[in-house]
């Protein structure tokens, strides 16, 4: 089991990666330092990793760590997006679901764009 330490803002919040290739070749990545977008309840970051799609899902979960390929990005959701329909979480296309986050999820809504977002090992 891989964890992962979320930092921003003075907030540290948790993360189990899967067993996907996409998740271990992010993991070999880090540390990741970025500066990321607010989508709805998503925020976004770009990250040095470039994978194809991994079993994509078009509807995640809420705290599901995700990896958009198009945009070669990291994603967080805990919650509704601007295309999500009544009790959905949609990104903008299929991502990759990497992971989950552990802890209180609320704590992302003091995400805002531009802020910057750090992903450590541990």
């Amino acid at each position: 089991m891989k964890t992962v330490t979320i930092r921003f803002k003075g907030v540290e919040l948790k993360g189990v990666l899967n067993d996907t290739l996409t998740a271990q070749k992010i993991y070999e990545a880090l540390p990741i330092k970025s500066k990321g977008n607010r989508w709805g309840q998503e925020f976004y970051f770009k990250i040095p990793v470039t994978m194809e799609l991994e079993n994509g899902q078009e509807v995640v979960n809420k705290g599901d760590i995700g990896y958009w390929p198009p945009g070669r990005a990291m994603c967080i959701f805990w919650g509704p997006t601007p295309v999500s329909p009544p009790d959905k979480i949609m990104p903008a296309s299929p991502v990759t679901v990497i992971g989950k986050i552990e802890g209180d999820l609320g704590l992302l809504d003091q995400l805002n764009d531009g802020d910057e977002i750090e992903i450590t090992k541990g």
